[in-house]
């Protein structure tokens, strides 16, 4: 009994905290002035073009991923709608797709540096690479492939939220953003893939 409460609460958290960061996109997309992450680009890197397309595009599409994508792990909406299933899971792939595609590309100019370079471009290649793969393996009915791929993008996915936790905390607690920063380039996701791994193993799924 106590078990399935819990269940339920991590639950509704799971699915508030990726409704609210699905959300946040909206505040960059209707400020009036710099705000957030913006503070910290150079002149030189607003003024692009190139670069502000991949990144409205980036938290855009990262932000509907988030939206679509927790449903996806809702087995009473598998059951009772397979087909808003299907649409949800086409409309996070495509999401993905391009808000990953932005997000290798915007991470070539990372505030923090290489480290944080790294961070962001490798958790935007595992983030595509676990989708297509998720996707590949539901077209070739392969379930088991497509639900493992599945948890390894969501988690990927996810990043977006437990970076948007870590990184305050971690801010506060070294006092200094840059260094914090660099840290949870590879904080918010790496961590995420972990437990991917550890929940794919407990439910026994195979993936080759």
């Amino acid at each position: 009994m106590a078990k399935t409460v819990r269940n339920k609460v991590a639950w509704i958290v799971f699915v508030l905290l990726a409704i609210g960061i699905g959300l946040y996109p909206l505040i960059y997309l209707f400020a009036t002035e710099d705000f957030g992450l913006l503070l910290g680009k150079s002149e030189e890197v607003l003024a692009s073009d190139i670069w502000n397309l991949a990144f409205y595009g980036h938290i855009s599409f990262g932000g509907l991923a988030l939206l679509s994508g927790w449903s996806q792990f809702s087995k009473k909406l598998r059951a009772k709608h397979l087909n808003l299933h299907r649409t949800l899971g086409k409309i996070y792939i495509i999401s993905v797709l391009i808000s990953g595609l932005c997000g290798v590309y915007i991470g070539f100019f990372a505030t923090g540096g290489l480290v944080s370079s790294l961070g962001f471009i490798s958790l935007g290649l595992v983030w595509l690479f676990t989708t297509v793969v998720a996707y590949v393996g539901v077209k070739r009915k392969d379930m088991s492939l497509h639900q493992g791929m599945m948890i390894y993008s969501y988690a990927a996915c996810f990043a977006a939220v437990t970076l948007r936790i870590w990184l305050p905390l971690l801010t506060l607690v070294l006092g200094e953003f840059l260094t914090a920063y660099r840290i949870v380039a590879w904080l918010c996701w790496v961590p995420n893939i972990l437990f991917a791994y550890i929940w794919v193993r407990r439910k026994g799924i195979t993936l080759v």
